[in-house]
């Protein structure tokens, strides 16, 4: 390695928003991140399972035809037939 072109790798402490803090190396002197392993949902389990028959049915309420209400008939009034002589 050449000297004097790589920075320099610090022992830090990174901070998460959830409070969460761990030890790393890093080229910057304090880590602050919005989300670590110990809240993040992939590795904590708590993903949202979503079925592919529950995003069809969601899809079907979402783009089903909507029930048109009935058109309440008014009185019109038409003229009495005139019959031909």
């Amino acid at each position: 390695m050449k000297p004097k072109i790589h920075p320099e790798l610090h022992e830090v402490t990174v901070h998460c928003q959830c409070g969460a803090e761990f030890q790393t190396r890093s080229t910057k002197k304090e880590l602050r991140v919005e989300v670590c392993s110990a809240c993040h949902n992939f590795y904590t389990g708590k993903q949202r399972d979503m079925t592919i028959t529950g995003r069809v049915e969601k899809f079907n309420r979402k783009y089903a035809k909507k029930e048109v209400a009935p058109v309440a008939e008014t009185a019109v009034e038409t003229a009495p037939a005139v019959e031909a002589q």
